[in-house]
């Protein structure tokens, strides 16, 4: 399952650190670019986009098969059962407040101290369906990374007999190794993320507030940026 998307993103970031680290580029003068434009013709990068979206999508539907199969009430046992939406979504948006403000913090000081590579979350041109795309892009990877990191893995982690700490710390060392692309920093502040949302997960089992969490911040940035970027350094 991981050797299908987040397991093969966590050795390319380790390798591609290992060549940031090594090239004769300080990394702090290093750039990475998020959402980069496919294409210079404008209805095949939007094409190439939507493609790369839906397919990106695939293991969450092998992990959502994977636990329909094992037990029931199947997504009930993440806690998406359609019952206090409200409520998780709240929630949600408290976690935004919560990390998004302390990792912007730590993204600019990382900056200072050259622990980031400069970090481009949109990297298309502007055209109409730019901010939509970008939403996709965003919602993206808050589904593949919470439903496998959080849903998957720790379902699958205590059904071979793992304690809740161990699942913690091991999720939340993979979440923050597949950012190493973005610089040392990175792992630092994705670890620490991983492990608030392992543990408030372990203790609610729902996992509606984590995927607006994480939407809303990928998308804020996605779409922010550009008005921020002559603020940071």
């Amino acid at each position: 399952m991981l050797g299908l998307g987040l397991g093969e993103s966590a050795i390319y970031a380790i390798v591609q650190l290992a060549y940031r680290l090594t090239d004769a580029t300080p990394l702090a003068d290093q750039t990475t670019t998020l959402n980069p434009s496919r294409s210079d013709r404008e209805v095949f990068d939007l094409i190439y986009q939507v493609l790369g979206i839906g397919f990106s999508i695939v293991p969450v539907l092998l992990v959502c098969f994977v636990m329909w199969q094992s037990a029931r009430p199947h997504l009930g046992r993440l806690g998406l059962d359609g019952t206090r939406v409200g409520r998780d979504a709240g929630r949600g948006i408290l976690l935004v407040l919560a990390i998004g403000i302390p990792g912007l913090a730590l993204y600019v000081g990382g900056r200072m101290l050259g622990l980031f590579v400069a970090v481009d979350p949109a990297g298309l041109d502007t055209h109409w369906w730019t901010v939509p795309v970008l939403l996709l892009s965003a919602a993206r990877a808050s589904i593949i990374e919470e439903f496998v990191v959080l849903g998957y893995l720790f379902s699958r982690l205590r059904t071979l007999g793992w304690g809740l700490w161990p699942i913690i710390i091991a999720t939340s060392v993979l979440r923050a190794s597949y950012h190493l692309y973005q610089g040392p920093g990175a792992f630092v502040g994705n670890l620490a993320m991983g492990l608030l949302f392992g543990w408030l997960f372990a203790r609610t089992g729902r996992l509606l507030p984590f995927l607006v969490a994480h939407f809303l911040i990928d998308g804020i940035a996605f779409v922010g940026y550009p008005f921020v970027a002559p603020l940071l350094p």
